[in-house]
């Protein structure tokens, strides 16, 4: 069976906010990860939830599926979802999708801690 290529850390830079790193692919074999990372990060003070993606290898159509779960998860527990350190190609896709209308974009990590500040 294939295994997730896909590692994640877990970073609080401040009580409020949590970043999750992610090296490698997020595809669908990487759910369980992923979901695992979000509740980790995601504890009773957390109100935004960085995804790190300078590390990211590859994406898929699953992987975006998996961002709209984690996007529907962090909704409903009230909490802001940012993303940083796409490329290019990856930042169009999430206008093709339009994710980028319900998750924040930022260049890099320091411009999506101090909007969540």
């Amino acid at each position: 069976m294939p295994e997730a290529k896909l590692t994640t850390a877990i970073r609080k830079p401040a009580e409020s906010v949590a970043i999750i790193d992610l090296e490698g692919e997020v595809t669908g074999f990487a759910e369980q990860m992923l979901m695992d990372a979000y509740n980790q990060a995601s504890n009773g003070k957390t109100r935004t939830i960085i995804l790190n993606f300078s590390r990211l290898d590859y994406m898929n159509s699953s992987g975006i599926g998996l961002l709209v779960t984690l996007l529907i998860r962090a909704q409903r527990q009230k909490q802001s979802m940012f993303a940083c350190g796409l490329t290019e190609h990856y930042v169009q896709i999430f206008e093709l999708t339009r994710l980028n209308e319900a998750i924040g974009i930022f260049p890099g990590e320091a411009e999506a801690v101090a909007a969540a500040a």
